[in-house]
C-alpha cells in the first residue's frame, strides 16, 4: 500500500464514468464475433462484404501505435515471407563469459562486478551466477527458436512439473488478420527449443500469459490479448482450445482494440486489460470451482467486476501490484502513471507525469520491493524507476541504451534487478539496490543479432529470460 500522506495529488476518474463501447467514442473496427454478414472474412474490417457503414471500418493495429511494438511493426511484412533457419546458432560469434562465472558459450557477457542483493541490502542466496543445472555438460546457455515470421508477444509457462516446464507461447507479428501462436519446449534431451503446437490468432498478439500458478492447482490457461482477451486451454497434447472471449460489449459491431492485460498473481480469478479507448476493465472469471480441479473440463467464463475511465487517452499497460490484489497501475498516451484501489475507485492517484507529456508505454511492477515501479516513455532511451513513497520524481534513471527502450522486466527472486532491451540489439541486466545513488551501468550484457521487441524473466526459472528479435525467440540462461 501507498503511505497516503505522501501520496501524490489525485484525479478524479468516476467509476460511474463508464466508457461505453459506441462507434463514435474511438475509432472503431469490425467485432468479428458480432458479425453475421460473412463468415468467410472472419469479421476482418478490411474483407468486402459488398455492403457500406456510415462508420468507416478500421484496421484495428492501425489504431495502436508502432512503438507498442517495437521494431517488430516496420520488419514483419519481410519476415512473413522468410524461410524457418537453422534451430541452433554457433556460439562462436557470441562473447564469452568470463571465466570465473563458469560459462564457456554464453552471450552475456559481464560488464561490472556482480554483486546479488535483497530487498534489506543482504547478500542474496539466490545468486544470478548459480544455478543448479550449471554442471549439466547438456545444458547450454543460450537456446534459439526461430519462426518463419517476425515475433513479438511471448511468455513463460510459470508450471513446473516435468511434462511443462521450460514451455513458452510466442505470437507472430503480420500486418494482417490471420496470426498464429506457437508453443514451444526445451527439450532437455535433444538439447533445443521444439515446436509443441499452433493455433491460429486474429491480429497479431498485444500480450501473452500464461495463468500464474506454480503449484499446478488450475487448468493450464494461456490468455492473449489483440481485439479481444481470449482465454484458451492447452492440453496435454499442447492443442489450444478457445475457453472463453473476454468483450465488454458481446452485442456490438465494433469495439476497442486492447493494448495489454496483466493476470492478478495474488487472485487467479482477476485479469486487468488496458484499451485504446481510455479506459481498464477488470475482469472477474467466473469458476465457482471450475478453475480448481474439481470440476476441470467446465467452462470458464468471466464478467467485468469493473470498467473505469483511467487516462485522458489510450491507456498502454495495466500492471497488479505483487503487494495487493485490490492494487493495480497503469500508463497512457496522455504521458501519467496512474494508481488505482478497485476498493475505492471514485479517485486515481497519479504517481507520475512525463514533463513533456510524451506517452508512457510500458510499466513493471517489481516482484519483490511493492514500492518500485518502472516505466519509460515513446521513443526514449531510458527507463525510469518511481518510488510509489516519493511519487512525481523518479528515484533512478537508466540509461545506457543507445536506441528505443521496447521492454523491460524484473526479476522474480530479487527485488534489486531488472533487465530491459530495446532497438540497439541489447538486452541489459541492472542492479539498482543503490538507488537513489545514480544507476551508471548495468552488470550484465546480451548483444541479439536483430532489434530486441520483448523481454521476460521466468518466474518460475529465474535463472533465464527470454526474448524476441527478428523471428528469433531466445532463452538465456543469467
Amino acid at each position: 500500500m501507498i503511505d497516503q500522506s505522501q501520496a501524490a495529488p489525485s484525479s478524479s476518474t468516476s467509476s460511474s464514468h463508464l466508457m461505453h463501447h459506441h462507434s463514435n467514442n474511438y475509432p472503431s473496427y469490425t467485432n468479428p464475433s458480432a458479425s453475421s454478414s460473412n463468415h468467410s472474412n472472419m469479421g476482418h474490417p478490411n474483407a468486402s462484404t459488398g455492403q457500406t457503414s456510415a462508420v468507416q471500418r478500421m484496421d484495428p493495429f492501425n489504431q495502436i501505435p508502432s512503438e507498442l511494438y517495437g521494431s517488430a511493426s516496420s520488419t514483419s511484412i519481410a519476415a512473413s515471407t522468410r524461410q524457418p533457419s537453422s534451430q541452433s546458432q554457433p556460439s562462436q560469434q557470441f562473447r564469452q563469459m568470463p571465466a570465473d562465472l563458469g560459462a564457456s558459450t554464453s552471450t552475456m557477457h559481464s560488464v561490472a562486478p556482480i554483486d546479488i542483493y535483497d530487498n534489506y541490502g543482504n547478500a542474496s542466496t539466490s545468486d544470478l551466477r548459480r544455478s543448479s543445472v550449471r554442471g549439466d555438460p547438456r545444458r547450454k546457455e543460450i537456446y534459439a527458436y526461430n519462426a518463419p515470421f517476425t515475433l513479438f508477444s511471448h511468455g513463460w509457462s510459470a508450471a513446473t512439473d516435468p511434462s511443462r516446464k521450460f514451455r513458452l507461447a510466442v505470437s507472430s507479428f503480420i500486418e494482417e488478420y490471420s496470426n498464429k501462436i506457437h508453443i514451444v519446449q526445451l527439450d532437455e534431451e535433444a538439447g533445443e527449443l521444439v515446436h509443441r503446437s499452433t493455433f491460429d490468432h486474429p491480429y497479431p498478439a498485444t500480450k501473452i500469459m500464461w495463468i500464474p500458478d506454480q503449484k499446478g492447482t488450475f487448468p493450464d490457461l494461456l490468455a492473449t490479448s489483440g481485439d479481444y482477451l481470449r482465454l484458451w486451454r492447452i492440453g496435454t497434447d499442447n492443442n489450444a482450445c478457445i475457453e472463453s472471449l473476454l468483450n465488454t460489449n458481446r452485442t456490438a459491431e465494433y469495439c476497442a482494440p486492447l493494448t495489454s492485460f496483466d493476470w492478478n498473481e495474488l487472485d487467479m480469478n482477476l485479469i486487468g486489460t488496458s484499451s485504446i479507448d481510455t479506459t481498464c476493465t477488470v475482469w472477474q472469471l467466473e469458476t465457482g470451482q471450475a478453475i480448481g480441479t474439481t470440476r476441470p473440463t467446465a467452462a470458464i467464463d468471466g464478467t467485468v467486476r469493473t470498467q473505469l475511465i483511467a487516462h485522458d487517452k489510450e491507456v498502454f499497460d495495466i500492471s497488479f501490484s505483487r503487494g495487493s490484489a485490490q492494487i493495480f497501475a497503469s500508463v497512457g498516451a496522455d504521458g501519467s502513471l496512474r494508481l488505482f484501489d478497485l476498493r475505492r475507485l471514485e479517485h486515481s492517484t497519479i504517481m507520475y507525469e512525463d514533463p513533456q507529456r510524451q506517452p508512457l508505454l510500458r510499466l513493471a511492477w517489481n516482484r519483490n520491493d511493492h514500492n518500485y515501479i518502472a516505466t519509460f516513455g515513446q521513443d526514449s532511451k531510458e527507463v525510469l524507476i518511481l518510488d510509489l513513497r516519493l511519487p512525481c520524481t523518479p528515484v533512478a534513471r537508466l540509461r545506457n541504451h543507445e536506441a528505443t527502450i521496447n521492454g523491460l522486466s524484473w526479476a522474480p527472486h530479487s527485488g534489486s534487478h531488472i533487465c530491459t532491451a530495446g532497438d540497439d540489439y541489447q538486452a541489459l541486466i541492472w542492479d539498482v539496490h543503490e538507488m537513489p545513488k545514480p544507476i551508471n551501468d548495468p552488470i550484465l550484457a546480451y548483444r541479439a543479432q536483430a532489434e530486441v521487441n520483448q523481454i521476460h524473466w521466468s518466474s518460475s526459472f529465474p535463472d533465464w529470460i527470454s526474448i524476441c528479435s527478428d523471428n528469433k525467440l531466445e532463452i538465456l540462461r543469467v
